[in-house]
């Protein structure tokens, strides 16, 4: 890691979660020196890391925390993380929907972000399995609401059995899915690396994104960069199936260089364009 005192405080956090999760642990004088900060500003951002699950603090640093690959965190969990990071993921990838066309949003806290700005997007046809994304749009269409745009999108909503994640899946959801063609596929991800490609620890979920990849002519991946390295119970997905993968300025370097030999297009969402094809 170089040392820059002028990182961004997610910047400086996914370095250290980085050095975390490649040396299995790190301590603090040994971030205080990479990093050119303060012991306090270290100790801070691991107390930060800590809160989103992601390290374990024990005395003098931090070690990863291994979630089991069936853990599955509610949305209102998931809500709480990343939020600048989602922000800007989600002005982005809205920029990419074509006025018109047919989409598909799947569930996710980022997709649900990516929701609200789609609302300016003229005449989409939304098919999604999130309940919460749903509710975005139909809230728009409600009289008298607040910021109310009747003429924001027609939304489809598949039918299935509710996650904690408030997505619908199971063959109800996958039967839908499949009769339908999209333009452009706006997919969340539990967790997305070379080897396992894209996945969930939910096994219906698995199944009934691997329909929605099966149905877009184009698949966009909106993911923090906190999902890269992550791996679920079962993947839906390879990497050679991603047309674009949008996600945030804290994507480490080398994250960032494995993903453009992959992938045909890389969008940093909130920083610099690399790879963007």
């Amino acid at each position: 890691m170089s040392e820059n005192q002028n990182l961004l405080a997610e910047q400086r956090r996914a370095l250290i979660l980085d050095e975390v999760r490649r040396r299995g642990g790190v301590r603090v004088n040994e971030l205080t020196r990479k990093l050119n900060v303060s012991d306090m500003t270290v100790r801070r951002d691991l107390d930060a890391l800590a809160r989103q699950g992601v390290v374990e603090k024990v005395h003098g640093g931090a070690v990863p925390v291994v979630e089991a690959s069936t853990h599955e965190p509610g949305f209102e969990a998931k809500s709480t993380l990343e939020l600048s990071a989602k922000e800007d993921i989600a002005r982005a990838a809205a920029a990419m929907a074509v006025p018109g066309s047919a989409i598909a949003l799947s569930g996710g806290t980022t997709t649900y972000a990516l929701a609200q700005h789609l609302l300016e997007v003229p005449d989409l046809t939304v098919v999604t399995n999130s309940v919460r994304v749903a509710d975005v749009f139909h809230a728009a269409h409600r009289p008298g609401a607040p910021g109310g745009r009747p003429g924001a999108a027609t939304v489809v909503l598949t039918g299935g059995v509710r996650t904690p994640s408030d997505s619908l899946v199971g063959p109800v959801a996958d039967r839908a899915i499949a009769a339908l063609h999209f333009d452009v596929l706006f997919l969340g991800v539990h967790g997305i690396s070379v080897e396992a490609g894209l996945s969930t620890p939910n096994l219906a979920e698995a199944e009934t994104n691997r329909r929605f990849v099966q149905s877009a002519r184009r698949v966009v991946v909106v993911a923090d960069h906190t999902k890269w390295g992550t791996v679920g119970l079962s993947s839906f997905a390879s990497l050679d199936e991603v047309s674009t993968l949008v996600t945030d300025a804290g994507l480490p370097a080398g994250a960032r260089a494995e993903i453009e030999e992959r992938l045909p297009g890389l969008l940093v969402a909130g920083g610099e364009q690399p790879g963007e094809g």
